[in-house]
């Protein structure tokens, strides 16, 4: 069973540097944050393998955050090989979300 990664300053380049990636930037008072994590797990089980289903927790990764200029959350980033090819900012469905990383990978 997959299981998305929390990603840190410390391994966020490891992880995001190969492959495609759906980066998550969420904190833990926003309802529209949690409203999307359920969508979040189930699309680290569809993707085990293919890509690589992350989360940064704004709140304990201002730095990160910071980097990729985020301001509103929930903010997802899809990122190809290190780069970042497109975002959703705000709640969305998870046929949006599958169908961004089908068309990356």
């Amino acid at each position: 069973m997959g299981q998305y990664i929390e990603l840190n300053k410390e391994n966020f380049e490891q992880v995001t540097k190969a492959g495609v990636a759906l980066v998550d930037f969420w904190a833990s008072w926003c309802g529209p944050c949690r409203m999307l994590a359920p969508i979040i797990d189930e699309l680290a089980n569809e993707f085990e393998g293919r890509a690589a289903i992350c989360k940064v927790n704004t709140d304990e990764e201002k730095d990160l955050s910071a980097q990729f200029g985020i301001r509103s959350i929930p903010t997802i980033l899809f990122m190809k090989d290190g780069a970042v090819i497109d975002q959703v900012i705000g709640a969305t469905s998870k046929a949006v979300l599958a169908d961004k990383l089908n068309a990356l990978l």
